[in-house]
């Protein structure tokens, strides 16, 4: 974008590349801008399987969407959520069932400012505005508690986003547990090295707005707590309950690059 709109504040650092708007170059949005494109451009001839990981990781977020709403979930807490692109949360729920109610956290500006103006006209989806490290301010926004239902379960997703979490992802994660009732979900994916070696794709977000930090799968399984992990468990992206079988199964960690998995509380 040559040209600033009304969906990019003034705040926004033109210069550094976001992780949020680098996903929505992706996924063929149009929310970013030249540095953007052009970080994800250097990325493709370095590593051209990179680009997949974002495709699967948002195919997974369908799945899950829909398993829950098959489950009787009717709300969501998204953190992290990015620019909003086809197949958002509240399109996929509200598909289903128009009722569902949303709530979308997330800090990076562009993000904030085109899901407020595409939320406009919807009175059960929300943007919240914060640090999705912290948790107390995400719980208590006057948004959130006037959209979500505390006292009935709540599929809280975490999609790609703990790996942005550098420092005690474990803390973080528990106080969403704790604070959501019994029959909730938590829905997660993370980037993982336990499959191929991420020290370059790491190293080239440290030029982002946006450090990550890929984990093991013992690491990742401690973020769900104690809470019990439904079929089939800790997979990657295109093993969980993918809508057809795959090819070559025993090459998805290569290719999705990220854990994925979604518990339910007792």
């Amino acid at each position: 974008m040559s040209q600033q709109t009304n969906w990019v504040p003034t705040s926004v650092d033109l210069e550094k590349p976001s992780a949020a708007r680098v996903y929505d170059y992706v996924l063929g949005g149009n929310h970013n801008f030249a540095v953007d494109r052009e970080f994800v451009k250097h990325r493709d001839k370095v590593d051209p399987k990179s680009r997949q990981f974002a495709i699967q990781n948002r195919a997974y977020l369908r799945r899950v969407v829909l398993h829950l709403m098959e489950q009787g979930v009717r709300q969501f807490l998204d953190l992290g959520s990015g620019i909003p692109t086809v197949g958002n949360v509240h399109e996929i729920a509200q598909q289903v069932d128009p009722s569902a109610r949303v709530v979308y956290v997330e800090i990076e500006h562009v993000a904030v400012a085109h899901s407020q103006l595409i939320l406009e006209d919807n009175p059960n989806a929300v943007m919240v505005h914060a640090d999705i490290t912290k948790p107390g301010l995400v719980l208590n926004d006057p948004a959130t508690r006037a959209t979500l239902d505390f006292a009935r379960p709540v599929g809280v997703l975490a999609i790609a986003i703990g790996h942005y979490v550098l420092d005690d992802p474990e803390s973080v994660f528990a106080a969403y547990r704790e604070a959501v009732a019994p029959g909730s979900y938590l829905a997660l994916s993370h980037l993982t090295d336990d499959f191929r070696d991420m020290s370059e794709l790491t190293e080239n977000m440290r030029r982002t707005q946006n450090a990550v930090r890929a984990r093991s799968r013992d690491e990742v399984l401690r973020l769900f707590g104690d809470w019990d992990l439904v079929e089939p468990g800790l997979v990657t992206t295109s093993q969980w309950r993918p809508d057809r079988e795959t090819n070559h199964p025993e090459d998805a960690g290569k290719r999705d690059g990220l854990y994925a998995g979604v518990a339910r509380k007792k």
